[in-house]
């Protein structure tokens, strides 16, 4: 049995379009807030200690998608139990204050793997990243995203 969602009870009535998927923040102080999801989540936002700000969010969004989209197919490749780490890099314009590009390093367990295995590797993780990160199907139009397996000659494709 699923646990009902957790939404917010005080100061401001629900919008029309919540549903599942909607997040809120509440103010916590000045340029501080609390990110919530209705599973309990809370992410503490700004720019303060423990606090995480909107482009690492941004950037965490991104790789956390990436992970999440290439786990199944990666599983089959290097077995359930795979070690794995995704770094992002987001380079900045600070005229235009945007992100020009954000650039992910994954780390993957390539050890006693042939060329030719690793190469598929790179292929699966950029056509699952490809076809199943939305987030990054909603970032790209606007921001280059590039992946590098780390350990791998090449980049894979999204």
């Amino acid at each position: 049995m699923s646990t009902p969602p957790v939404l917010p009870d005080d100061g401001f009535a629900l919008p029309e379009n919540v549903g599942p998927g909607s997040v809120w923040a509440d103010r916590t102080g000045p340029r501080s807030l609390t990110g919530r999801n209705q599973r309990g989540v809370e992410i503490p936002i700004g720019k303060g200690e423990g606090e995480i700000d909107p482009g690492e969010l941004l950037k965490l969004a991104l790789i956390g998608c990436a992970g999440m989209s290439s786990d199944v197919n990666l599983s089959r490749r290097l077995g359930d139990d795979f070690a794995l780490r995704l770094w992002a890099h987001g380079t900045a314009d600070e005229t235009e204050n945007r992100y020009t590009a954000v650039a992910e390093e994954v780390q993957l367990p390539l050890e006693g793997l042939s060329e030719q295995e690793i190469a598929a590797v790179v292929k699966v993780f950029g056509r699952a990243v490809a076809a199943g990160c939305t987030v990054e199907r909603t970032v790209v139009p606007g921001t280059p995203v590039t992946h590098r397996i780390l350990g791998a000659e090449q980049e894979s494709p999204s």
